[in-house]
């Protein structure tokens, strides 16, 4: 009888934290040389030429950059174009509130297809630049049967100065407000025509749907502010959010190279998707340049995104604002490598408000893919914002997402969830 040996990956579990140290140390170098990483900037392009000539010192033997085209202020532009159509029906509202009722639905459309489904609807109205993808897989040694990805982003966003000065509360409590107006003038719009009809008039000030739309003007500084939601003239550092993803990956393959262990069946791969930040445009870039690949074994492809603390270290079953379901068995791989790990890991989503991770671009894109996350999706002040810096990371959330990492390669390498 022919006994087949289990691959033991438990002494990187053991050496979490050194390895924990790692990541940190990398990702403060990549802060401190390589400049800001905005969306199709130099900076995330130097970032992505660094991270592959670590892969490549790693043992990937094929490391890939690759380019694409992006316009990065496209993601947010729904707030210019949105608010300036809920300000006008507002105007509208007094005097002929059938106006007032398009416009408004026309905002929502916008906030809908434009950041509930990331298409690029408003990407053809702004400028372009270029945005770059890094693809390395190192080989196993002998036939390939299975193969394993790990994911980051490498693109830092620019700052949101409400959650800067506020905290979660303040940010989504300011953006609840505003949306909570123009519902509010939504409704008082319908009221309107069905009372005063579909032409033009000039109401009473003392009518009840006329007093109702004063009050309504309380919402207007809240809606005003909005505008000012994203300051472009600062980019954070990104170093949970995603530094932390892109080295989850190459901590695995350093780990690999420091023991000697050589996988006899199993690639091991790191994507790095740039532009994530302006709706998944490297992931989504990614998954068409590659139609058609990897489709030779089973391969799963896991997106790590803000890796903080553990207690919020998620494998996340449906992304896109929930609208994207995950690969089940994807996830349940990570989760139940958690679970065996001792590390603390939840079962969880990507909720409505909550953006997405780059697996649902991988998804959407026919890849077995699903997110691995470790923020609070009610968001912390660090969040995209300047304090997400080299300094203000969790040593002990990194080393717990690495231990439950290695066992994830582990189990997979042994056959499990193919």
């Amino acid at each position: 009888m022919s006994v087949t040996n289990k691959t033991n990956l438990s002494k990187g579990i053991e050496q979490k934290e050194t390895y924990a140290q790692y990541m940190i140390d990398e990702i403060t170098h990549v802060i401190k040389t390589c400049g800001k990483r905005d969306p199709g900037s130099e900076g995330e392009k130097k970032s992505c030429e660094y991270m592959g000539e670590v892969l490549k010192d790693l043992g990937c033997e094929d490391v890939k950059l690759e380019s694409y085209t992006v316009a990065p202020r496209a993601f947010y532009g729904w707030i210019y174009f949105t608010m300036t159509f809920v300000l006008l029906a507002i105007a509208a509202f007094f005097f002929m509130p059938v106006v007032s009722i398009p416009l408004i639905a026309a905002g929502f459309a916008l906030v809908l297809i434009q950041f509930g489904f990331y298409k690029k609807l408003l990407d053809p109205l702004f400028k372009k630049k270029t945005s770059h993808n890094v693809t390395a897989i190192k080989k196993c040694s002998g036939e390939t049967k299975r193969r394993i990805i790990f994911n980051g982003h490498p693109d830092a966003t620019w700052e949101w100065p409400v959650n800067y000065a506020l905290g979660g509360v303040g940010f989504e409590g300011h953006a609840i407000i505003a949306i909570g107006g123009a519902i509010y003038f939504l409704v008082l719009s319908v009221i309107a025509v069905v009372k005063f009809g579909f032409g033009p008039h000039l109401p009473a000030l003392s009518d009840p749907v006329i007093i109702a739309g004063l009050v309504g003007l309380i919402f207007v500084p809240f809606m005003i502010g909005l505008y000012f939601m994203v300051n472009y003239k600062r980019v954070v550092d990104g170093a949970n959010d995603n530094l932390t993803g892109c080295y989850m990956g190459i901590a695995v393959l350093k780990y690999l190279k420091d023991e000697g262990i050589e996988l006899e069946n199993t690639e091991v791969g790191v994507i790095l998707t740039g532009s994530e930040e302006i709706g998944l445009r490297g992931s989504k870039a990614w998954a068409e340049a590659h139609k058609g690949e990897f489709r030779d074994v089973p391969t799963f492809i896991y997106a790590f995104d803000t890796i903080n603390e553990s207690k919020y270290l998620m494998s996340n079953y449906r992304d896109l604002n929930g609208t994207v379901k995950c690969d089940k068995d994807v996830a349940d791989l990570f989760y139940e490598a958690a679970q065996e790990a001792g590390v603390p890991c939840k079962k969880g989503w990507v909720p409505p408000l909550g953006g997405a991770v780059d697996a649902a671009g991988f998804t959407q894109g026919g890849f077995r893919a699903a997110g691995v996350t470790g923020l609070n999706h009610k968001l912390e002040r660090y969040y995209h914002t300047r304090l997400d810096s080299y300094d203000n990371m969790n040593k002990e959330g990194i080393a717990n997402c690495f231990a439950a990492t290695v066992k994830t390669l582990e189990m997979f390498d042994n056959g499990a969830k193919q």
